[in-house]
C-alpha cells in the first residue's frame, strides 16, 4: 500500500522554515469566493486576502506565508507561497508585504490538498498540521476553472465567466459560440433578474457573454 504524499513532501521545508511557516485559509466571504478572484486575478487573493488583516495579525516579518483557498469541500488550492518582507503595521487592510520564494512557483495553482479545516481559525501553524496537510491532485496546468458541465448545468458566476472568457478557455468558447440560447442573469445585491436571449442575429452565447464581461 503506497503511503500518502504530503504538503511537507513537495516543499521540503528545513527545521528552521518549519518552524517559520504558517497557512492562511481563505474560504467565501458573503459574495466573494476567492476562487474565483483568483481566475480573474491572482494577485487579489496572493496578495489582498493573504495579507488583509482586521484585528489579529496572521504573519510577521520573516514568515513564511502559505496561501490555500477552498477550492471544494474539504480541498484546497496551493496559490502562492511568500516571505514576509515588511510589517505594514495597518489594520483594516492589507497589513505586510512579501515576495513569492521563487522555486515553489511552479507549484502555484495546480496542487490540490486536502485538509479538514474544522477550527475558525484562518490562520494555522504549518507545523502543527504538517502531517495532515494531504496532497490530494497536482493538475497538469495552472488551474483556470471548472471544465464545460453541459448546458443544463451551465451556472457561473460573473468573475468565472470572466475567466472563462479573459482566459480563452477552449472547452467552453467552443461550446458556447455557436449556441442559441435564453439565459437568467441574478443581480446579488437586490436579487432582480434579467432574462436574455442570445440568437443569430444578435450574437450567439459567447458574443452575448463576452460582452457582458467587457
Amino acid at each position: 500500500m503506497m503511503s500518502k504524499l504530503l504538503l511537507k513532501d513537495l516543499l521540503h521545508f528545513t527545521k528552521n522554515e518549519i518552524e517559520l511557516a504558517k497557512i492562511k485559509f481563505n474560504i467565501r466571504e458573503g459574495n466573494d469566493d476567492p476562487l474565483d478572484l483568483y481566475l480573474t486575478d491572482p494577485e487579489i487573493v496572493n496578495k489582498q486576502w493573504l495579507f488583509w488583516n482586521k484585528e489579529r495579525k496572521y504573519f510577521y516579518e520573516g514568515q513564511i506565508a502559505i496561501c490555500l483557498v477552498r477550492y471544494k469541500d474539504d480541498k484546497w488550492l496551493l496559490t502562492t507561497i511568500k516571505q514576509v518582507t515588511k510589517d505594514l503595521n495597518v489594520s483594516g487592510g492589507i497589513s505586510f508585504e512579501g515576495e513569492e520564494i521563487e522555486k515553489y512557483r511552479p507549484l502555484f495553482g495546480r496542487v490540490i490538498v486536502e485538509y479538514h479545516k474544522t477550527s475558525q481559525q484562518m490562520g494555522r501553524y504549518f507545523s502543527s498540521l504538517q502531517d495532515d496537510l494531504i496532497v490530494h491532485e497536482i493538475l497538469p496546468t495552472k488551474y483556470d476553472g471548472e471544465k464545460f458541465p453541459g448546458y443544463d448545468n451551465v451556472r457561473l458566476t460573473y468573475h468565472q465567466l470572466a475567466a472563462i472568457i479573459r482566459n480563452n478557455k477552449k472547452d467552453w468558447v467552443a461550446a458556447l459560440s455557436n449556441q442559441k440560447a435564453v439565459y437568467l442573469i441574478t443581480d446579488k445585491s437586490n436579487g432582480k433578474l434579467y432574462v436574455g436571449s442570445a440568437t443569430s442575429d444578435n450574437g450567439m452565447l459567447l458574443q452575448r457573454w463576452t460582452d457582458y464581461v467587457y
